[in-house]
This record gives C-alpha cells, structure tokens and sequence, in this order.
C-alpha cells in the first residue's frame, strides 16, 4: 500500500498542472552540473544547455538511470552521445520515464559550436511522446536552444529555452506542452573546484533555484553534492575515473517521497578511435 500510495502522489506532484514537459531527473543539478565551465564539462553538459556540446573535444557516450523515490514504476533512463567535427559538433539524446502502464519519451538531435572564444551556441529538436495503453497516446516535435559565454577564464553564464513556442500535445483534449526557461552561471574557483547555479522557470509551476558544486580530490576522485530549491530536494554523488571511462553513484532526497538513487556511466573515446585528429 504505501509503494502504491507513493507512486500516485508522486504522479499528482509532478502533473499539477495543465503544462507538461519530459520528466527531468530529481537530480537535475547533478545530470547536468558541468554545462557551466571548461574543467567539468561531461556528456551529460549538453542535457541542461546545448551550447555546453561545443566544448566536448572527443566523442564521448554516456547512460544514467534513476530510480524515482525508490519505485520501479518511476525509473527515468537517459542516453547521450556526442560527436565533435570541424563542422561543429553533433550530439544524441534518448529519454524514457514510467512503466508500461505510463510512460513517457523523448528523442533529440543537437547541433553546437563556438562563435569566437567567448560565446558558445547551440540547439536541439526534440520528437516528445506519452503513452497511457487503452486510453491516449500523444506526441509533438519541439525544440530547445541555449547559449553560453564564457566571461572570463573562471566565470561562464549562459541561458536556457524548452519548447519556448509553446504548442498542443494532443488535440483532443488541447494539452499544452510546457516551456522551460533557464538562466545559469558558474565559478570554476580552480581546476578543481566548481560552483554552479541555475535558476529555472517551468511554465505555471513558481522559479526554482538548483545550485551545485564539484571537488576533484584527485585526478580519478571527485565528489558533487547541492540542493533544489522547488521541493528542498538535496542530492549528492561521488565518481571514479580509470582510462576512459567514468562511473557515477548518486543519490537524491524529497523531504516526502524519499530516496532516489542514481548511477551513471560515461565512455570518453579518442579521436583517432573514429579517422581523425
């Protein structure tokens, strides 16, 4: 009784209102901490501004999968791959969240690059879909841009628009599909220290606050750990690098659903791996 009780008031939380958008991970913040900087910059970067994509220098993958306040029917599984050129570079987003019951996924396809030494671009076009079985099946194609300048060698802010149009997601029942808009900065105290902070306006939901930060103890070993001020959610993590890989445990707290554990695994390639330099 009480999984059940969970999973439909966590449903009730997050679909309180008329707008709807792709379920973020609990711990947005950390999915995407990197965005705002050159030291931390991951794979993951470009899922919170596309414009992060043009600072990936090798082709890289990653996958990260969250277990939504410890319930099987609310696991988000996210997958991306990004791929440098001299043209710019390319990157890949696939996203599901739910259960066979109710779920909902989204497909994108990015394209950044850098407009001088200080400003970074990018965009990303997105086909989004729900699925509810015997009752409604929905879609719409949408589309998120983003900018990042990088101010001074330590200091980069950029912003941030989802579905900035807006749109119907079903016409029968004229579903909006909610736009998202982000302003973010971060300090890269040293090479080893990062302090993010993004503010976040999701359409009829109030501003929410994600501030993060990143230690590198050691070349192999670091640590992030921050807070969401929409739900007072904090989050924490640490990771591990060897070679090219990277793994990722992390872990979120919601002051009333509980626990949400993630892991996350990156795969850095080189160069070379692919025909170029």
């Amino acid at each position: 009784m009480r999984k059940i009780f969970l999973f439909y008031l966590s449903l009730s939380v997050l679909n309180c209102t008329n707008a709807q958008s792709l379920r973020r991970p609990i711990a947005a913040s950390y999915f995407g901490l990197g965005a705002y900087s050159l030291n931390h910059i991951d794979v993951f970067s470009f899922t919170s501004n596309q414009a992060a994509l043009a600072q990936i220098k090798t082709p890289a993958l990653g996958v990260y999968g969250e277990r939504r306040f410890s319930l099987a029917a609310t696991n988000m599984y996210s997958a991306v791959v990004a791929m440098p050129t001299q043209y710019g570079n390319f990157g890949f987003q696939a996203d599901y969240f739910g259960y066979k019951n109710y779920n909902e996924s989204q497909l994108g396809i990015a394209y950044a690059r850098s407009v001088g030494e200080k400003l970074d671009l990018g965009i990303k076009f997105n086909y989004y879909s729900f699925r509810i079985p015997g009752y409604e099946n929905a879609s719409a194609v949408n589309f998120e841009i983003g900018a990042i300048a990088h101010l001074t060698k330590k200091l980069h802010a950029g912003i941030h628009f989802y579905n900035p149009v807006g749109g119907n997601l079903s016409k029968t029942d004229n579903e909006k599909l909610g736009s998202v808009y982000q302003f973010g900065i971060g300090y890269e105290a040293s090479d080893d220290f990062l302090l993010s902070v993004e503010i976040v306006k999701q359409e009829d939901l109030p501003v929410n606050v994600n501030a993060g930060v990143q230690y590198n103890f050691a070349k192999q070993f670091f640590a992030r750990f921050g807070i969401a001020s929409e739900n007072e959610s904090p989050y924490a993590g640490a990771g591990i690098s060897w070679d090219n890989l990277r793994l990722d445990v992390s872990a979120s707290y919601h002051p009333q659903l509980g626990v949400s554990p993630g892991l996350m695994l990156i795969v850095n390639f080189k160069s070379r791996d692919f025909g170029y330099q």
